[in-house]
This record gives structure tokens, C-alpha cells and sequence, in this order.
């Protein structure tokens, strides 16, 4: 007969969680929504927008609580980094002067583009002249370079 496992592994959330757990829900729920919403009638690539941009609110969302406007511990900050309610990778780039508003990682991956180099959204505006709609193709962004 197998073990009886404990209802839950997780540890109890430290002090503050419920001040703000109900705007993580309500990420949750757009998340689902996200996922579930029909992708008939567009492209592969651009199914996957929706998903990237809910998380990128929430971890900036985490990210502002912690660093802007110190509303929450430190015990709370790496409590919902370990349990997955934010990109650790993606808030330490944040930190990085010029990466402030980066959008993903994938836009700054090297490896996944055809040249080498960054991707189009982390070019300036002020650089692409003539261009009008740059959009990225990895997440959907619309420009995330810091000078803009």
C-alpha cells in the first residue's frame, strides 16, 4: 500500500500574502483565460502573446511592490519567487541598467534570432525610421528599449 503524502508540501505563506493575494487571483484568472481562449483563426507564434504579457504584469507587479514602493518583506519577495508568481530571471534583468523595461528573455537571447543580435523591439524608435509597425515576434512587444 503506498504512502499517505501530507495534503501539501508547501509552506504557509509568510505575513502580508493576504494583502495582495487577491490581485495575484485575479492574474490567475486571466491567466486560465489566456489559455483557454480559442487560437483557431491566428498565427502559432501569436497564441503565446496573451500568456507572455499576463506574466510579465504580475512579475512586474511583484517586482514594484518589492523595489519601488516596499510594501512587502523580504520573507514574502522570495516566497513568491520560489513559488513561481514571478520570473526571478526577468526581475533580475530589471535591475540591470538598460534592461528596465524588458518585456521577456526571449528578446534578449541571442541564440534564437537568424543574426545574432537582440531582437527588433529592443531598438530604439528613435533608429527606425520608416519603419511604422514593429512588432516582436517572440512576445508580441511593441518596443521595450529603455531610451524610448
Amino acid at each position: 500500500m503506498p504512502a499517505i503524502r501530507p495534503s501539501s508540501k508547501r509552506k504557509a505563506p509568510p505575513d502580508g500574502f493576504a494583502d495582495i493575494e487577491e490581485d495575484l487571483l485575479v492574474f490567475g484568472n486571466k491567466m486560465k483565460d489566456a489559455q483557454n481562449a480559442p487560437t483557431d483563426n491566428i498565427p502559432k507564434h501569436q497564441a503565446q502573446w496573451p500568456v507572455f504579457q499576463i506574466s510579465h504584469q504580475r512579475s512586474r507587479y511583484i517586482y514594484e511592490l518589492y523595489y519601488k514602493k516596499e510594501a512587502i518583506s523580504r520573507a514574502l519577495y522570495d516566497w513568491l519567487l520560489k513559488n513561481g508568481y514571478a520570473d526571478a530571471l526577468l526581475i533580475a534583468k530589471w535591475k540591470k541598467s538598460g534592461y528596465e523595461d524588458l518585456c521577456c528573455l526571449r528578446c534578449v537571447q541571442t541564440k534564437e534570432t537568424n543574426f545574432n543580435s537582440t531582437c527588433i523591439c529592443r531598438v530604439p524608435k528613435a533608429e527606425l525610421k520608416g519603419v511604422q509597425d514593429v512588432q516582436c515576434v517572440s512576445c508580441g512587444c511593441r518596443g521595450c528599449a529603455t531610451t524610448d
